[in-house]
């Protein structure tokens, strides 16, 4: 960490800094790559922090800007996760509200949303007083947000007290991990939702399509011997959702929704007339579902653009010697289903042209007990939130993504959709909430290396760019590197 010259902090501080939770009493870093979503601009600057605050971000040019790229020390406002799992309560043996914040920290984030399908599902101000109770204790900085069930229990039968889980604070509602089972169920949740100006977070799937399946529909889990997931299970959701969301206006117009963890390229299209024609709908992709393929299951560890044949279809991996690893890994077992290289394109033109307007880790941390089974009984999910960074910057270094989007999808993006977090730029004035990164250094995931209890991920053993070196949330230590120089701070 080169460019920065110092990190104090409080009383019983020692070594590079304050301890996590502490203020950051001075942090100066001279000469990085600052990148600012709200203003639009990035290039060479410096920042200082004192006593929590961020007293000063100065833009560099001429002479003092030699040597300054993005391809070193880069200075981004904290990262905002609209979609992730800490398992507290019900769940702890996979992660902790304490342990989550703590991935999320490492993986450059300060402000992360919680989906509700705990147990008991947070349908009840009770149940999210309890995670707020122990984000507090957490003692991390980590600002902690959470979604309320749009149905009681998640069951899908009847509406949840929408109201009273509004007046205890949360950001929206969803029942994520299932759709909302029905039309009619979705219309009166977009109906009160929009009344109290809150959004619906919708998990677009259709439950009698993808009934017993296990990877996507298609030649890699024809020849795997694994029940298909057919695109038509996310885009038939997405088509009811639309039309839903659009005779709901009628009556309310301030309903709106956002359709989470999109995967497949026909279901993106939609979203993008939709909006083309002014429906108030938002969506966002995660990294595994950009960058990640079907064949990863048979073996191959590829990225999606490097399996992405000339006329826009997949190679095959078998013909070109891409398997390299074991197949049936359990960790590639996600809802939606990893899809084709085509589908994994379209995400990133969508990320790209805005359609998506953010990226979501869909952080889903699970116990050995839940992975280590057989491909198509394992749990779904990847503990992705601490590799989201380096699986973005993977696709910055392949030209297919600009740095200035990749920021901007982790923290503007987000806040367009959940208007309740933390400000997402290098503001003067306000409290210090920011990531340090370093694209030039790469770090190795290991499960010793991820914070998470969650080691599920198929990216054990890969090589990642952009080692975290710093992050702030709300003037307060939230993660330090400890290989970091002490003496550059």
């Amino acid at each position: 960490m080169s460019a920065a010259k110092s990190v104090s902090g409080g009383s019983g501080t020692t070594g590079l800094g304050p301890k996590v939770g502490e203020l950051v009493e001075r942090f100066e870093l001279e000469k990085a790559w600052l990148v600012d979503p709200v203003s639009g601009r990035e290039g060479p600057g410096e920042v200082v922090v004192i006593d929590g605050i961020l007293e000063s971000v100065t833009w560099l040019d001429g002479a003092e800007a030699e040597g300054v790229t993005d391809k070193g020390v880069v200075v981004a406002p904290g990262f905002f996760d609209i979609h992730a799992h800490f398992r507290e309560p019900g769940f702890e043996d996979a992660e902790t509200v304490a342990t989550g914040s703590a991935a999320a920290a490492h993986g450059g984030f300060t402000t992360v949303a919680l989906m509700p399908n705990t147990q008991p599902a947070l349908d009840d101000p009770g149940v999210l007083a309890r995670v707020r109770s122990a984000a507090a204790a957490s003692g991390s900085p980590v600002e902690v947000l959470a979604f309320g069930a749009i149905s009681a229990g998640r069951g899908g039968e009847q509406l949840s007290a929408m109201g009273e889980l509004a007046d205890a604070g949360v950001i929206g509602y969803s029942d994520d991990g299932a759709p909302v089972k029905t039309p009619k169920l979705l219309r009166s949740a977009l109906l009160y939702a929009g009344m109290l100006g809150l959004p619906i977070v919708e998990h677009a799937e259709d439950l009698e399509l993808t009934a017993g399946s296990e990877a996507h529909e298609g030649y890699v889990a024809s020849v795997m011997g694994l029940a298909g997931w057919p695109t038509a299970g996310e885009v038939s959701a997405v088509a009811r959702d639309l039309a839903v969301l659009a005779d709901a206006l009628g009556d309310q117009p301030g309903a709106r929704l956002h359709l989470t963890h999109l995967s497949t390229a026909p279901a993106l299209d939609l979203v993008r007339r939709a909006r083309a024609a002014g429906l108030p709908v938002t969506c966002d992709v995660t990294p595994h579902h950009l960058a990640f393929t079907d064949e990863w299951i048979a073996g191959a560890r590829r990225w999606a653009w490097e399996a992405l044949a000339a006329d826009g279809t997949s190679r095959d991996p078998w013909i070109d010697g891409a398997l390299t690893d074991g197949p049936y890994n359990t960790s590639l077992r996600v809802n939606p289903p990893l899809a084709t290289a085509a589908d994994a394109a379209a995400c990133l033109a969508a990320l790209v042209d805005g359609t998506a307007s953010a990226v979501a880790t869909d952080h889903a941390p699970h116990t050995i007990v839940d992975k280590e089974v057989e491909f198509g009984k394992a749990s779904n999910g990847i503990s992705g939130i601490e590799t989201a960074l380096g699986v973005l910057l993977s696709l910055v270094d392949a030209g297919r993504l600009p740095l200035a989007r990749a920021i901007a999808a982790l923290t503007t993006g987000p806040a367009e959709v959940v208007a309740a977090a933390r400000p997402r730029g290098l503001t003067e004035g306000a409290p210090a909430d920011l990531v340090v990164f370093d694209r030039s250094d790469r770090w190795t995931v290991t499960p010793e290396s991820l914070l998470s209890k969650g080691k599920n991920s198929p990216l054990i053993g890969r090589e990642l760019p952009g080692r975290v070196l710093l992050t702030i949330a709300a003037g307060r230590l939230a993660y330090e590197d400890a290989e970091a120089d002490e003496g550059d701070g």
